[in-house]
């Protein structure tokens, strides 16, 4: 009866999202009654978080417990599974991942319901009802196309099991991570959309969505990094990037999410930028749904896919067209109503940020055009592939402008400023962008154009973004301050590590036997043994490798070739030794006919920087998070105190007026 009973709260659900949507609407108009509706609104949104919440928990208990009756189970699971990727199994599938995303979704606009208060109640209504409608598309898309608690006819013996690539530990961090990412970038769409039925686009807009877009930011770059790592060590490509379809489905919503937390930041604190505002809200909730649909509609294959059937990505493309194509018909109607907010100079803090929305714009433009042609090209019978040869050069022509702008506007004034006044700070980045450059052709005169500018640039904003904190007292610099530095320096270290590992990776491929020594970069590696290993549900030929730094110590590496019983597949498990300046990569092949194994060894230097940097990029944004939220509650307190002091003066005067 579980199955039964997560499927009823899945429609008590749906139920609710209506009554929120027709109760909205109702007092929108503002009929007859109007008034006792809007009172449903909040609570109608309020309860879907708990339904589906104890829906999903319904639906992980059925994986933990194997439950061979349900299809999902039966198809995605086994008995002998390890715990951990039973329970991270639930959303390694299409349906269990929908429910997730629509469980993220409910406990999102509960969220929202409960605390948001500074919103006129006319604009918290309507985005209410924007939020009731995205969340109506996903409950139909569940209910009557992927319904995760399909039972079957006849329970299985045993269940075909999971992607063995998916049984790490990766699972059950990465998918949702970027989920809770994904569903942010919907809430702020709910307000764009919200604020363009009232007409009340201005800062306090911009305030109530800016905690939602940033949080939404945050796990966005930490789901981004932590599958950025687990396909670097779990494929055994050797590369953390290879601009895969589904890893552009999910880099593109951060692109716009970069750019809607600067404009909505500026909107915010400045009252400029409504437009840019509004618009990048419907953007980036389109890059999450063009996202959804790569993964789910068969129209590509990737490692990442999910493998279903096309009339599956109908209903997303279906979905898409409605949310989106109503945000901008909408957007077009009320265009004219939208003020351009305060203007501003060309040499301010606000255009610096326009630059770098224009150049995030491009880059998003770039990846867009780049994973969609082969989709196109394809339809008309002809293959193409785009890889890094198109989306390298290209989006550098961007980028690099961008990271100029970034290490210029933190040092700007608000309104109108001008640069001579900050040329004195800038001389620092620069003359030491001039000397790792010469260093850089000095030392390895064959390095390519691109990781060059990259390392030059890399040290250039490191510094540039720590100079907003020169001469200010550090104890009392607020924490968006700290936040924006950190995230900065974050994308500083991670261009740097990018840059190195492209400029000086050094690669082996070879066949050794017992006891053969290899050489790669500073690194001699000898072959010591290859042994049978088995796991809980894998066995495996692990290898062991004695590695030495130069005339270090020794250091053991164990990279295994799996073999998964259920379902029948091999994996390459890499190993790693990670040292301050890099990391060798050691991945084991198949025997040859001769007896050798199949060796490939990676030197990368400074390549854990790549990923450092994108902890400190999540990192700042958390900083930034808190400084916002907790001003906020600061403001709330004050202005509560304030009213509380006028209410209380008629009160005094009333009760020691002059006696009779």
């Amino acid at each position: 009866m579980i199955a039964e009973a997560g499927l009823a709260l899945l429609w008590f659900a749906a139920a609710l999202a209506v009554l929120q949507l027709f109760t909205s609407l109702m007092t929108l108009r503002g009929g007859d009654g109007s008034g006792e509706m809007g009172g449903i609104v909040r609570p109608a949104a309020i309860m879907q978080g708990p339904l589906v919440a104890l829906s999903f928990a319904m639906l992980m208990w059925l994986f933990i417990r194997t439950d061979l009756s349900v299809l999902l189970v039966a198809a995605n699971s086994h008995s002998a599974k390890p715990f951990i990727f039973k329970v991270a199994g639930t959303w390694g599938n299409h349906e269990g991942s929908m429910l997730l995303w629509v469980t993220v979704m409910a406990l999102s606009g509960s969220f929202l319901a409960l605390v948001e208060r500074r919103l006129p109640e006319r604009t918290m209504i309507a985005t209410l009802a924007a939020q009731a409608f995205v969340s109506l598309g996903f409950y139909a898309f569940l209910l009557f196309s992927s319904n995760p608690f399909e039972r079957l006819l006849t329970p299985v013996a045993e269940g075909n099991g999971l992607n063995p690539l998916l049984q790490d530990i990766g699972l059950a961090f990465h998918p949702p991570t970027l989920y809770v990412g994904y569903v942010g970038l919907s809430v702020a769409f709910s307000f764009a959309v919200g604020a363009l039925i009232t007409r009340e686009v201005g800062p306090a807009f911009a305030r109530a969505m800016r905690p939602w877009v940033l949080g939404s930011w945050i796990f966005l770059t930490i789901g981004i990094t932590a599958g950025s790592y687990w396909a670097y060590y779990e494929l055994g490509w050797g590369g953390w990037w290879f601009w895969d379809p589904v890893e552009n489905a999910s880099l593109m919503p951060w692109l716009a999410a970069t750019a809607l937390l600067h404009s909505a930041s500026v909107l915010a604190s400045r009252d400029a930028l409504r437009t840019w505002t509004i618009m990048l809200g419907v953007v980036a909730f389109s890059m999450s749904m063009v996202g959804t649909f790569l993964v789910r509609s068969g129209i590509l294959t990737s490692v990442h896919a999910f493998a279903v059937d096309p009339e599956r990505g109908t209903f997303i493309l279906a979905l898409l067209t409605i949310y989106i194509g109503g945000a901008l018909a909408l957007f077009g109607a009320r265009a004219s109503t939208v003020s351009e907010g305060k203007r501003f100079s060309i040499v301010s803090r606000e255009a610096g940020l326009v630059v770098n929305n224009v150049a995030l714009t491009a880059i998003l433009g770039i990846v867009l055009l780049g994973t969609l042609y082969p989709l196109l090209t394809e339809a008309f019978d002809t293959k193409v592939s785009v890889g890094p040869p198109y989306f390298n050069p290209v989006g550098a022509i961007f980028a690099f402008p961008m990271f100029v702008a970034l290490a210029i506007g933190p040092l700007l004034r608000w309104r109108s400023d001008r640069f001579g006044r900050i040329g004195k700070r800038l001389i620092l980045p620069a003359v030491v962008t001039v000397i790792v450059l010469g260093g850089a052709l000095m030392f390895a005169p064959d390095i390519h154009i691109l990781p060059l500018l990259g390392l030059g640039m890399a040290i250039g904003l490191g510094i540039a973004s720590l100079v907003p904190l020169f001469g200010r007292n550090l104890l009392r610099t607020p924490l968006p301050t700290y936040g924006m530095v950190l995230g900065h320096f974050g994308l500083a270290v991670a261009l740097f590590g990018m840059a190195s590992e492209s400029a000086f990776s050094t690669e082996k491929l070879v066949a050794a036997n017992v006891g053969d020594r290899v050489d790669v970069g500073p690194w001699s590696i000898e072959l010591t043994s290859m042994e049978p290993v088995a796991g809980p549900n894998w066995t495996a030929l692990e290898a062991t490798m004695t590695a030495r730094y130069e005339d270090g110590s020794p250091v053991m590496l164990h990279p295994q070739s799996r073999t998964f019983t259920q379902p029948q597949q091999t994996t390459s498990e890499s190993a790693l030794s990670t040292r301050w300046n890099g990391q060798l990569y050691a991945v084991v092949g198949e025997e040859g006919a001769d007896g050798r194994w199949q060796l490939r060894l990676w030197w990368k230097p400074f390549v854990p920087l790549v990923w450092l940097g994108g902890l400190l990029i999540a990192l700042g944004g958390v900083l930034a998070l808190i400084g916002r939220v907790a001003g906020d509650v600061r403001r709330g307190l004050q202005r509560r105190r304030i009213a509380m002091r006028r209410e209380s003066k008629p009160l005094a005067a009333a009760t020691t007026g002059p006696a009779e």
